[in-house]
């Protein structure tokens, strides 16, 4: 295993590669254009944010996306899932952090499940006007 920090010189691509296709897959309820039409947005924030990315034999099998203690997403690429690779990801980003917290769409019932099991609890529950799907803030604290 082998879990370091992004240098978001090189290989951005491959992670936008990545966080597009597990979008468009994990969220069959979302109109994929809404994906698409947030690439660029995405790409310029992920400049921005605290990446680890999760690879082998310099190849990049997922990543972790934080803005301070905020979850952007956990994406793996769609051959190396329930690998444990998510679980990984996330144990790291549990160590540095004190509390974590995301949303996650109330239909993503594979995410919810994850995080559930993590010791993650619902906080709130939010209506998102964009995509008219109705989601959780999910929290987690060390203590």
């Amino acid at each position: 295993m082998n879990i370091k920090y992004f240098n978001k010189e090189k290989n951005l691509d491959n992670i936008m590669d990545i966080w597009l296709k597990s979008n468009i897959e994990a969220h069959n309820f979302v109109d994929k254009n809404y994906w698409i039409n947030n690439f660029d947005l995405v790409k310029s924030m992920i400049k921005e944010s605290e990446i680890y990315i999760y690879e082998e034999n310099n190849k990049i099998l997922g990543f972790i996306g934080l803005s301070e203690n905020y979850i952007a997403g956990i994406f793996i690429d769609k051959e190396f899932r329930n690998k444990g690779i998510g679980k990984n990801l996330l144990d790291y980003a549990k160590d540095k952090k004190d509390k974590l917290y995301l949303n996650v769409y109330e239909k993503n019932n594979k995410a919810m499940n994850f995080y559930i099991k993590n010791q993650f609890i619902i906080s709130e529950k939010n209506f998102d006007d964009e995509n008219n799907e109705y989601e959780y803030k999910l929290i987690w604290n060390k203590n």
